[in-house]
C-alpha cells in the first residue's frame, strides 16, 4: 500500500465509520500525514509497530516547531487513534495505542451569548443574506444550534427524511451515538420556512441544508454568515455557531435543568463534559453580582 492508500483508509474510517465532523477528519488526516512523512512509514505494520519512545520523539520534534500545549494534546489524541486503527488493520492482537501522557492544559470555559443576542444572530443572518432562501436557511441552522443544542455538524448532516419536523428529532452525534432532542415551535417553523423556499429538491436521502449551488452546506459558510451578523450586531468574536450550543446548555442550567438531563440533551458521553457548564453559570452569576452589588460600585 502507498501512503495515499493509508490516508484514504484513515479518512474513510473517520468520516464514514465514526461519523466525525469534516473539520476533525481534516485535522486527523493532516496529523497522520505528518507522522508518515516524518518517520518514513509505508504500511500498516510499520505504523502499528510504533512505541511510546518513537511517538514521544515525534511529538518533541513538533513541540520544537512551536506547537503549544493544547495543540500537542490534540495531536497526541489523533496519533493514538491512528496507531490503534493501524494495529487493527494489521491484525495485531493488541490494538491499544502506546501509553503516553500529553501535556496538562487548562480547560477554558465556554463563553455563552445572551438569549437576545442568540436570537439576534439568527434574525440578522437572515436579514443580511444575498437571497431570501439562503437567509432562511442560515436562520434555521442557527436556531437548531441554540434551540436544540445541536452541534453544527449534526445539524448539517440532517437529510430531507427529517421533514416535516415534529416535537422531537433523533440526532446522530459523535461516536455514532444517537439521542432525541426536543424542538421548540420557533425551530420547527424556521426549518419549515427554509424548506418551503429552498430551490433544490429535498428528497429523503438528500442533504436538508444546501449550498448556493445545490451541494451539501459547508460549515464554513455558516461560520462566515455568523461572522457577518456578529459584526453587524457589534458582538465579540466569541459569538460563533458553536457558542450557540454553549448558550443552550448554560441557559438551561441557569433555568434549573439537572446535569443528567443536560448530558442527554447535549449527547455527552461523560458527565464531566457537562459539568463545565456549572462553572460557566457560576461565572455568569459572579459577573452579575459585580455589576449589581452596591459595594462593587464604591
Amino acid at each position: 500500500m502507498s501512503k495515499a492508500d493509508l490516508l484514504e483508509a484513515w479518512h474513510d474510517h473517520l468520516a464514514l465509520g465514526l461519523r466525525r465532523s469534516p473539520h476533525t477528519v481534516r485535522a486527523y488526516g493532516r496529523t497522520a500525514e505528518r507522522l508518515l512523512a516524518a518517520l518514513e512509514l509505508t504500511d500498516w505494520n510499520s505504523v502499528a509497530a510504533l512505541d511510546a519512545t518513537r511517538l514521544r520523539g515525534h511529538l518533541a520534534s513538533r513541540r520544537a516547531d512551536g506547537l503549544a500545549n493544547a495543540s500537542t494534546a490534540r495531536e497526541l489524541s489523533a496519533l493514538k487513534a491512528f496507531i490503534a486503527f493501524a494495529r487493527a488493520q494489521a491484525g495485531h492482537a493488541l490494538t491499544d495505542p502506546p501509553r503516553l501522557r500529553g501535556p496538562r492544559i487548562k480547560k477554558g470555559l465556554p463563553r455563552p451569548v445572551t438569549p437576545d443576542d442568540a436570537l439576534g444572530l439568527a434574525d440578522t443572518v437572515e436579514a443580511i443574506a444575498t437571497e431570501d432562501w439562503i437567509g432562511a436557511r442560515d436562520r434555521a441552522v442557527l436556531l437548531l444550534l441554540y434551540g436544540a443544542g445541536m452541534r453544527i455538524a449534526e445539524a448539517l448532516s440532517l437529510t430531507g427524511g427529517a421533514l416535516p419536523l415534529g416535537e422531537r428529532l433523533t440526532v446522530t452525534g459523535k461516536g455514532n451515538k444517537q439521542r432525541v432532542v426536543p424542538l421548540l415551535p420557533i425551530v420547527r417553523e424556521a426549518v419549515a420556512d427554509y424548506a418551503a423556499q429552498c430551490p433544490w429538491p429535498l428528497g429523503r436521502d438528500d442533504p436538508l441544508f444546501r449550498g448556493a449551488k445545490g451541494g451539501p452546506l459547508a460549515q464554513g459558510m455558516v461560520q462566515k454568515a455568523t461572522a457577518r451578523a456578529r459584526k453587524a450586531l457589534g458582538l465579540p468574536d466569541s459569538a460563533t455557531p458553536h457558542a450557540l450550543r454553549h448558550s443552550f446548555a448554560t441557559h438551561l442550567l441557569g433555568a434549573g435543568a439537572d446535569l443528567r438531563s443536560l448530558q442527554e440533551l447535549l449527547g455527552h458521553a461523560s458527565l464531566g463534559s457537562t459539568q463545565i457548564y456549572t462553572k460557566v453559570d457560576a461565572a455568569s452569576l459572579l459577573d452579575t453580582y459585580r455589576n449589581a452589588h452596591p459595594r462593587e460600585k464604591d
